[in-house]
C-alpha cells in the first residue's frame, strides 16, 4: 500500500539515519518533525532509535497534536509540544530537529552559550546560540523555555538536555544541527588551544551584512550579541 506523504517520510528517515551515523543522537534520543502543506505534521515515534526509523512508523498528527494516523504500537514523540511551539511562534518554520549533539550539549549543561566570533562560517550560519533554561523533558516547561529565543534564533541550546534547530525545510533544519555541533567543536578546540579574541567588530559586521545582502540566507539571526560576559544579554 502506498503511503501518504511518501517523499516527506523518506526525507525524515534519511535525516534520522544521518543524525545517528554522525553521533548526534544515541539509542532512542532525539526527534524530528515536518509541517506539511495542509498544516498537519509528520513526526518520529517515541522509543525508536533513529538508526531504525522507517517511513511506515512515522506518526501523522493534526495541527492541534491529535493523532491522524499511526502504525499499531507507535505513538508520537513526547517532545512534540516543543515542536508545535516552534510552528506556532514561527510561521516560516516547516521542520524541527531536536538532538543531543555531545559537545553542544556539554556547553548547554554548563549553561554556556556559544557566542564566540572566531570563524566566518559560525558567524554567518547561526550567530550566537543561547541557552534556554532547564525544563523537565516532555512537559509544557520545555516549549515555554524556548519561546523567548525563537524570534531571533534558528538554533537553541537546551540546558542539561540537548539542542533544537528549525528551518523552512528539513534539510536546512538538519544542516543547522550539524553546524551547531561544529560550532561547539570549534569553540572547544579554540579554548583548549589557549583561547582567542573575537574577530574585529568591523569584520563581524561585514559577515553579518554578507549573510543578509550577499548570500540572502533565510531564517532568523540575532545579529551581534554576547551572552557569556555577564548575566545580561548584550545587543547592539
Amino acid at each position: 500500500m502506498k503511503l501518504l506523504y511518501e517523499k516527506e517520510r523518506e526525507e525524515i528517515c534519511d535525516v534520522c539515519h544521518k543524525l545517528w551515523q554522525r553521533g548526534i543522537v544515541a539509542a532512542n534520543d532525539g526527534n524530528v518533525s515536518v509541517k506539511l502543506a495542509d498544516g498537519t505534521v509528520l513526526c518520529t515515534p517515541s522509543g525508536v532509535s533513529k538508526s531504525a526509523m522507517t517511513p511506515e512508523i512515522l506518526v501523522h498528527l493534526s495541527s492541534d497534536g491529535n493523532v491522524i494516523l499511526a502504525a499499531e504500537g507507535y505513538r508520537p514523540s513526547s517532545e512534540m509540544k516543543m515542536h508545535f511551539r516552534c510552528y506556532a511562534e514561527r510561521p516560516d518554520v516547516s521542520a524541527v530537529v531536536h538532538a543531543h549533539p555531545p559537545i553542544a550539549t556539554s556547553y548547554a549543561s554548563m549553561g554556556r552559550a556559544l557566542d564566540g566570533y572566531h570563524t566566518a562560517e559560525n558567524i554567518v550560519n547561526l550567530g550566537a546560540v543561547p541557552v534556554a533554561p532547564y525544563a523537565k523533558p516532555s512537559t509544557d516547561q520545555v516549549p515555554d523555555s524556548i519561546a523567548p529565543f525563537l524570534q531571533e534564533h534558528d538554533a537553541i541550546l537546551l540546558a542539561h538536555h540537548g539542542a533544537l534547530t528549525v528551518g523552512d525545510t528539513l534539510t536546512r533544519a538538519y544542516f543547522r544541527m550539524e553546524s551547531l555541533e561544529m560550532y561547539a567543536k570549534t569553540s572547544l578546540y579554540i579554548h583548549l588551544l589557549g583561547g582567542a579574541p573575537d574577530m574585529d567588530r568591523e569584520q563581524i559586521d561585514g559577515l553579518l551584512d554578507l549573510r543578509v545582502n550577499g548570500y540572502k540566507m533565510p531564517g532568523r539571526h540575532p545579529g551581534y550579541v554576547k551572552y557569556n560576559d555577564d548575566t545580561r544579554v548584550k545587543r547592539s
